[in-house]
């Protein structure tokens, strides 16, 4: 994502200054992993800066309609997401005391860059980043693809459904230690 700067005014200059913050991110594709996701209309953002003394805090949401495959039966997928967005900009760095020992993936802030900026392209990654669900499903319902013909279940009723069923109750009831029984006479 490209940066997104945006310069501090005397708007936010007092401690509980706020100043709202909204615009469109032109992006029509997100790469995550292995997956390609398409954004046909891009990201839209609503922000609230506040002057929190120490820092900026940047809350809000972003928004997207996201196209995608569906992990399951392959069909093309749609999902509206809205991520949290919560990102605090300091204007200094912090005494070495105030960090916390065991701190492996880095401090939960940013800096205020020079001339008074912050770029929101960070926090807004973030948010779109976490609200991508890990697995992608057309429907929480979706029936997949058959393992035997490759049908999608979802169109199309193969029957080999039923028949790897009825073969997976056989072998469970051959396996059973009580299967012996069955040929015995009463």
């Amino acid at each position: 994502m490209d940066p997104i700067i945006v310069t501090l005014d005397d708007r936010l200059a007092d401690v509980g200054d706020t100043l709202p913050i909204s615009g469109h991110i032109d992006v029509t594709s997100f790469e995550l992993s292995d997956r390609s996701l398409t954004i046909p209309a891009g990201m839209d953002y609503d922000l609230m800066l506040t002057n929190a003394g120490e820092g900026i805090l940047a809350t809000g949401i972003l928004r997207a309609r996201v196209e995608a495959e569906c992990d399951r039966c392959l069909d093309e997928t749609v999902l509206d997401l809205a991520g949290g967005v919560e990102e605090y900009y300091l204007f200094s760095e912090p005494d070495e005391g105030v960090l916390e020992e065991d701190e492996e993936e880095g401090p939960d802030y940013s800096l205020v860059g020079p001339n008074a900026t912050i770029d929101l392209a960070e926090a807004l990654n973030t948010a779109f980043v976490m609200e991508v669900p890990y697995v992608i499903l057309c429907s929480e319902d979706c029936k997949g693809l058959c393992p035997v013909c490759g049908e999608n279940l979802n169109h199309v009723d193969c029957g080999h459904a039923e028949q790897m069923n009825a073969k997976a109750e056989e072998e469970r009831m051959a396996s059973s230690p009580f299967a012996i029984l069955k040929d015995l006479d009463v």
